[in-house]
C-alpha cells in the first residue's frame, strides 16, 4: 500500500522573534492575506477554506487537520524542526501540543530545517541579512538535541521505515561533513543507548545529484525534490534572462504547472534509496513578490495524473519503501498546499485520495 508523508509548516501562530522582526502577530497568514496579482488572471491572493485563517494554538485546528488529512490519504505529517544550536528552537510549539493530545491520531516524523534564517525568509522586502544563525556544535549539543526530542521520538505515532524512527535533514551539506557525520553517529549511539530502535535517516537532493555523496554520510536514502525542474530543460540563455528578470526588474519566472509536474519526478525514484516528491501548486510570490517562481493552473487534475505516474513508478519497491512525499500539507506562502482553498475546494485532497484508491 502506498503511503504518503505531507510536511507540515508551524509558522501558523505568533512568536515574540517573528514579532519583533517582522511586526506584532506576525504569522504565515500575514503574507498570504496581503499577496495582490502580479499580472492578469494571477491566482492571488490564495484564500483557505475549511479551516479557515487558523491557529496552530488551538487544538480544534491541530484535531481537524488531523482528521482531514487521515480522511483522504494522508499517512503522517512531517513537522519542520528548527534546532539552531545551543538550545536555540523556533516554532516548536506546534509539535509538542499534538504529541500532548491523544485525539490527534495522525503519525508524525521530524525533519530538521537546518538553516539560518535571513531577514527575506517571510518579507519580501527583507534582505540577505542574518537573523538567526543554524550552528553545528559538535557531540553535546547534537546530544542536547536528541535527548530534547526523546519523548517525541517515544511516541507510539512516530513514523517508521523498516521499522525504524524516520528522521529528516532539510540540508545534508549546510554542515562541514564531519560535523553532519557526527551527528548522525551520536544520535544512532544514543538511539541505542535509550533502547528507542534504529535510525532511518533521510535527506534532502535534486535529481540525485548528490545521492552517492549524502549516503557516505552515513544517511539511509533521499528524497528526490524537483519541484523546481522545470528549469532542467531551459537554455543558458534562457535561464539567465529569467534570473536577470526576476532578480533586477521583478518579473516573476511563470511555468504552466501542467509542463512543471512532467518534471517533478522521474526514473530516479524507482530505486530503493531514492523517494519522490510531488506538489499540487507552486506560488511563492507572497513572500518574495516580484523576484518570485511560480506555476499557473494547478488545476488538481494534473496533480492527479502526477500522482497516478508516481505511483507507477514506484509501485515495483518493498511496500515499505512505496512512500512518497507531498510538498506540502500548509505552505500556504509557498503556493504549495493540500489544505482546500476557495478556488478549488478539497479537490487536491480529492486527487489524492482518487489515485490512492484506484493503486
Amino acid at each position: 500500500m502506498v503511503k504518503t508523508i505531507a510536511f507540515y509548516l508551524p509558522q501558523f501562530h505568533p512568536i515574540p522573534e517573528n514579532n519583533e522582526w517582522y511586526g506584532e502577530g506576525f504569522t504565515e497568514w500575514t503574507n498570504v492575506a496581503k499577496a495582490k496579482p502580479l499580472f492578469r488572471g494571477h491566482y492571488q491572493p490564495h484564500i483557505p477554506a475549511d479551516l479557515g485563517f487558523y491557529d496552530l494554538r488551538l487544538k480544534e485546528t491541530r484535531r481537524a487537520q488531523s482528521e482531514m488529512a487521515l480522511k483522504y490519504g494522508i499517512s503522517a505529517f512531517c513537522y519542520w524542526h528548527y534546532w539552531f544550536g545551543g538550545g536555540k528552537q523556533l516554532l516548536e510549539m506546534p509539535i509538542w501540543k499534538m504529541h500532548e493530545d491523544p485525539e490527534v491520531k495522525i503519525p508524525f516524523c521530524i525533519g530538521w530545517a537546518n538553516t539560518s534564517w535571513q531577514n527575506k525568509l517571510w518579507d519580501s522586502k527583507g534582505n540577505n541579512s542574518i537573523l538567526l544563525e543554524q550552528k553545528y556544535l559538535g557531540i553535546e549539543d547534537y546530544t542536547k538535541y536528541f535527548y530534547n526530542i526523546l519523548p517525541l521520538l517515544k511516541d507510539e505515532r512516530y513514523f517508521k521505515i523498516d521499522n525504524k524512527n524516520l528522521f529528516i535533514v532539510y540540508k545534508p551539506f549546510d554542515a562541514s561533513s564531519d560535523q553532519m557525520k557526527c551527528f548522525i553517529e551520536t544520535w544512532r549511539k544514543l538511539a541505542k543507548k535509550e533502547k528507542i530502535g534504529e535510525f532511518f535517516f533521510m535527506a534532502q537532493d535534486s535529481s540525485c545529484r548528490a545521492k552517492d555523496q549524502i549516503l557516505k554520510l552515513g544517511f539511509d536514502a533521499i528524497f528526490d525534490n524537483n519541484v523546481g525542474g522545470v528549469h532542467h530543460d531551459l537554455s543558458f540563455i534562457r535561464k539567465c534572462i529569467l534570473t536577470f528578470s526576476r532578480k533586477f526588474l521583478k518579473r516573476p519566472s511563470i511555468f504552466p504547472y501542467k509542463e512543471a509536474a512532467k518534471h517533478m519526478v522521474n526514473k530516479d525514484c524507482t530505486d530503493e534509496l531514492v523517494y519522490p516528491v510531488v506538489a499540487p501548486n507552486w506560488d511563492h510570490s507572497p513572500r518574495t513578490g516580484g523576484r518570485a517562481v511560480l506555476y499557473t493552473d494547478c488545476d488538481p487534475k494534473y496533480f492527479y495524473q502526477l500522482l497516478k505516474k508516481t505511483i507507477d513508478l514506484i509501485s515495483h519497491k518493498k511496500e515499505e519503501h512505496q512512500i512518497i512525499f507531498i510538498k506540502s500539507w500548509n505552505e500556504w506562502g509557498e503556493g504549495n498546499y493540500m489544505e482546500p482553498d476557495l478556488k478549488y475546494g478539497k479537490g487536491y485532497l480529492e486527487a489524492l485520495e482518487k489515485a490512492l484508491k484506484e493503486k
